[in-house]
């Protein structure tokens, strides 16, 4: 059975018995509202009090999605996946949040969420190699993505320009994380594929409970939870901005979770290309940024690749019928078949 056929709510909204547009709209507006929070705050922490400790950062983070998890009610007796199934996604998790976030204090917020706006290309390359997934898909998708790459190399070019926070060694830290979204997409996906039971709420609770030890080595070895302790410690109110960030992007994050459960990593991968653009006009709005002919040429085509992503493919005429009867010979051949291959190939594990 597939994962869109199983039974999905948002935050009490039940998502399985609307329609498709419903879902989005929902799911979609949920993702917007805790990410464009999100992104305010990031800014807002990183520019103006100067604290960037992405480590730490992402630390807090993830004790306030336990209590969030926690006063929903759910339990790890409601699992249905084993904790195995997460340590590798919670590696991959942990490392994207921490490369992302520290990268605020080389680049400057627009340019970070330019780089991850390319991520739509490596989840559609590797979504082609994840067990359970196989994806393909059409020339024009790919086209749109590369129209991305190339607004982004535009606007960071002209971005190095008019602000002195760019530096290399951000560049390296957000491709880090860029190639561990890629893959992170493109996992939760197939666990929402191969055991359609698994609910958003599980595997943000079993990504945050695998994934909170692992920050502790980095941030012990870079010095930075002493750092980052001492600091918020002179100046408390700090937290008091990590926690609201935090519940926004719980928020955020369930949602995303549940764009990619009902319509795919790719899909979802566009959703937020499109935050990080409403985000990225909000930061110059709202800090009084520079903005050059060079920046707008550079959001001009990731505008174009957004739209060109959004465009239906074309079918020959009758294509519809043929594949209902490619559809129906298939099922009649599974059903003969005694050996069950078929079956197994799609029962496969991911690991």
């Amino acid at each position: 059975m597939k994962n869109e056929e199983q039974a999905r709510s948002l935050f009490g909204i039940s998502l399985s018995d609307r329609p498709k547009w419903h879902q989005f709209l929902i799911c979609s507006s949920g993702f917007f509202f805790g990410y464009l929070v999100n992104g305010i705050c990031e800014e807002y922490v990183y520019n103006r009090l100067q604290f960037s400790y992405g480590w730490y950062f992402t630390f807090v983070q993830g004790f306030v999605y336990l209590i969030l998890i926690y006063l929903q009610g759910f339990t790890p007796k409601q699992m249905v996946n084993p904790w195995k199934t997460y340590v590798k996604l919670s590696a991959v998790l942990m490392g994207s949040h921490g490369l992302t976030k520290g990268s605020l204090a080389f680049l400057n917020y627009p340019a970070q969420i330019m780089f991850k706006s390319t991520k739509v290309l490596p989840v559609m390359i590797m979504g082609a190699f994840i067990p359970g997934l196989r994806r393909k898909y059409p020339i024009h998708e790919y086209i749109s993505a590369m129209l991305l790459v190339v607004g982004l190399i535009l606007f960071t070019l002209a971005d190095a320009h008019t602000s002195p926070n760019f530096s290399i060694f951000g560049v390296v830290m957000i491709t880090g994380a860029l190639v561990m979204d890629a893959f992170l997409g493109n996992f939760q996906e197939a666990i929402f594929t191969m055991n359609p039971d698994t609910t958003q709420t599980e595997m943000l609770f079993c990504s945050t409970v695998v994934g909170l030890p692992l920050l502790i080595p980095p941030m012990i070895l870079t010095g930075e939870l002493i750092k980052a302790w001492n600091s918020c410690s002179e100046h408390p109110y700090v937290y008091g901005v990590l926690v609201f960030e935090a519940m926004a992007t719980f928020i955020g994050q369930v949602s995303v979770l549940s764009l990619i459960a009902i319509f795919g990593a790719a899909t979802t991968a566009m959703i937020t290309t499109a935050r990080k653009a409403v985000t990225l006009l909000l930061s110059y709005l709202i800090f009084t940024k520079p903005l050059t002919e060079q920046h707008g040429t550079g959001l001009l085509l990731i505008a174009m690749g957004i739209i060109l992503k959004m465009l239906p493919e074309n079918k020959l005429p009758g294509s519809s019928a043929v594949s209902n009867i490619v559809a129906k010979q298939r099922k009649s051949y599974i059903k003969l078949d005694e050996n069950g291959g078929v079956e197994e190939e799609e029962k496969r594990s991911l690991v």
